[in-house]
């Protein structure tokens, strides 16, 4: 699993380094098998005749736009998919010929959850979903140990530096001289 290392800083240390759990790659495995399969059964049991050869042909080109949208695309697609959590941030990291890449500083997590089905819990895995300040979400689906990395998650949110103290102390200051609302008498009226 390469990861560039100039898309850290200098003081940034890797935590984790994870890609997509196992799983994901068993349905596109299967399609792949089966394809071969129905390539093998169409060769054995199509006759020699010119109508045969159509036919093989035929099932062939059929076969092949399957494996490669049903099978080879999920598995580069699971391959070049990179989830790793920094010191600093999590980043998100997707694609073979057009990259995208998502960052999200830890110091700006509101929430994180963890979503995992009967399977799921059984394999270890499943869907971390951080929710940031802005209204911003990244879902790490099928992620291995999906516990221990939330856990991790939760430490390295809980020792990230706090945001900007300037803000906090313009905020004080404005609250200083604002003056308390009245309390409410009635239902409707002030």
């Amino acid at each position: 699993m390469a990861f560039p290392e100039d898309v850290l800083t200098e003081q940034e240390e890797v935590v984790l380094h994870l890609a997509p759990h196992w799983k994901v790659a068993v349905l596109p495995i299967a399609v792949l098998l089966l394809s071969v399969t129905g390539e093998i059964l169409a060769w054995v049991m199509l006759p020699g005749t010119e109508g045969g050869r159509i036919g093989l042909w035929l099932v062939t080109a059929i076969l092949l736009w399957y494996s490669a949208r049903y099978a080879v695309r999920p598995l580069v697609i699971w391959r070049f998919t990179h989830y790793v959590l920094t010191d600093e941030r999590i980043l998100l990291q997707h694609g073979v010929l057009v990259r995208e890449r998502r960052d999200l500083p830890l110091n700006r997590v509101n929430d994180h959850s963890l979503a995992q089905s009967v399977l799921d819990r059984m394999l270890g895995s499943g869907t971390l979903t951080v929710d940031s300040i802005g209204d911003q979400s990244a879902v790490l689906a099928g992620l291995p140990h999906a516990q221990r990395v939330q856990n991790t998650l939760y430490e390295l949110i809980e020792h990230s530096p706090a945001p900007d103290d300037e803000a906090d102390s313009d905020d004080e200051t404005a609250l200083e001289h604002e003056t308390a609302p009245e309390p409410r008498r009635g239902l409707f009226r002030r």
